[in-house]
């Protein structure tokens, strides 16, 4: 399958150049009597999903012998019936009748009745990968649907990402359907290089950990990978969004897409901030995905400032991950890494995340030095910010006429934050 597909940095998409592209893809995998499983993203991920949904369904299922939806939730909590509903657009009537033939299904990372072995990423790969940094085996395993299917598309959008440089493509597959132990790896190895050093690069050591896990699938992979534009947020057919989409291989796509992202999801600015009040948008539904305000604006935050993650909304760690964030709380890289010995039997993927939410800093003669202070004004109490090593505001103290407009005095309010990556403009500072 060639590679195709176009973008814009000044208009979108319309919804017939969409349906073209996805007909022009799907004519290009060759489906026919195939057993075709797609995967998407969950509700964490700005997409308009049910168009997508709708237009493959109606492309493939008159002639593909299955037709499944996989949503690759990574680690994240499965969805329930409701919400995959909603994910894709239709109501249960609709399941049972107009898309009957279409399965759903969350990715269960955690089941190993779920998952299968599909290679092994030896201590000379991961040398190699990983220019020397990690010299280990590791287990790639991923979701068996993988294995029950003729041909995997992944259909999703292209971001800028604080553990791979740009999300989308494989990442889709690793970690969106992939077991724990390559997840725990290439996370904690993202989290060693820091994701300052790696969110907006288009081609990272982590990037080459996915694809060439990726690579060990013994399945045709196809991607449409599409990029929205930052002032859309909706979902509708009508208001998607989408500035580019390209498809091919997934290698392909999401080289398309990270370049278009490249422009649309990094916006400059001539001096760091002092003070920062990122407000996380309804979709990040706790701290583990709302952590991703602080990845976004911690390279415009000034070293001895503060980033206020402002959400009322969120009121829990993680369902997942909260009990182990609240037994090792959020710490720098370095922390955990000059005691390395009490903390690595803990998760890989959850240390990462806490250093990510804690940013850069130091560790010595046992003191932590963050560079930023980072301050929660969430629906959690100070009582468990304390004790997760974070700061703590009052949400309703928080007043937003207060901080708008403020730029020149060193305050940056960030609306929606969370997908928009901010950076210092080389050369101003």
């Amino acid at each position: 399958m060639t590679a195709g597909g176009k973008g814009f940095v000044d208009r979108l998409l319309s919804t017939e150049e969409i349906l073209n592209a996805c007909g022009d893809a799907v004519e290009r995998m060759e489906v026919d009597g195939k057993r075709v499983l797609v995967i998407i993203p969950d509700a964490t991920r700005t997409c308009p999903v049910g168009l997508f949904f709708r237009a493959l369904y109606d492309l493939m299922a008159p002639r593909v012998n299955q037709l499944d939806f996989l949503v690759a939730l990574g680690t994240h909590a499965p969805m329930s019936e409701d919400a995959l509903l909603r994910l894709v657009g239709i109501t249960v009537d609709e399941r049972k009748s107009r898309f009957a033939k279409a399965g759903l299904r969350n990715h269960l990372w955690r089941d190993p009745g779920e998952l299968v072995k599909a290679g092994t990423l030896s201590e000379k790969d991961t040398s190699e990968i990983t220019g020397g940094l990690f010299g280990m085996e590791v287990a790639v395993t991923c979701n068996k649907m993988l294995l029950d299917h003729d041909i995997a598309l992944i259909v999703g959008p292209v971001f800028p990402h604080e553990v791979v440089g740009f999300s989308g493509g494989n990442k889709y597959l690793f970690p969106g359907v992939a077991g724990r132990e390559i997840i725990d790896f290439f996370h904690w190895l993202g989290a060693v290089i820091t994701s300052p050093e790696i969110i907006g690069c288009k081609y990272t050591p982590v990037r080459r950990v996915v694809d060439r896990a990726a690579a060990m699938l013994p399945i045709r992979r196809h991607a449409l990978c599409m990029v929205i534009r930052p002032d859309h947020h909706a979902s509708s057919d009508g208001d998607h969004g989408v500035a580019g989409l390209y498809y091919g291989t997934p290698e392909e796509a999401w080289s398309g897409a990270a370049d278009l992202s490249e422009k649309l999801h990094i916006v400059f600015k001539p001096r760091p901030f002092h003070t920062i009040v990122a407000c996380a948008p309804e979709m990040y539904d706790d701290l583990w995905t709302g952590g991703k305000c602080m990845y976004k604006t911690e390279p415009v935050a000034a070293a001895g400032g503060k980033v206020v993650i402002f959400a009322p909304h969120i009121r829990e760690i993680s369902q997942v991950h909260g009990s182990v964030i609240e037994e090792i709380g959020y710490h720098t890289r370095d922390f955990f890494l000059k005691q390395w010995d009490r903390y690595n039997r803990y998760p890989w993927g959850v240390l990462a995340h806490s250093t990510h939410v804690k940013g850069a800093g130091t560790w010595s003669n046992g003191v932590e030095n963050p560079r930023v202070e980072v301050v929660l004004a969430t629906g959690m109490g100070p009582e468990l910010c304390r004790k997760i090593n974070l700061g703590y505001i009052d949400w309703r103290a928080i007043k937003m006429e207060e901080y708008a407009g403020r730029e020149n005095e060193g305050i940056l309010l960030v609306p929606r934050a969370g997908e928009i990556l901010y950076r210092i403009r080389k050369g101003t500072v």
